[in-house]
């Protein structure tokens, strides 16, 4: 696993404690929020809006 995968894993398990659904904004704010290298905040932010489980986002997240 290399070390992007393995943060944004990190991340989107800290976002989603204890939520069900996340929008892209809501992704992009914990992002920033989270200090993320710019490399992740960058397909953060390629997000197509709307709402997103975690699967969802780490599937969308690591085809973008």
């Amino acid at each position: 696993m290399t070390d992007d995968i393995r943060v944004l894993d990190e991340f989107l398990d800290a976002a989603y404690d204890a939520q069900e659904r996340l929008t892209s904004g809501d992704l992009q704010r914990r992002a920033i929020a989270s200090d993320l290298p710019a490399a992740l905040l960058t397909r953060i932010d390629a997000l197509p809006e709307g709402e997103y489980a975690q699967d969802e986002a780490a599937e969308a997240l690591r085809s973008i």
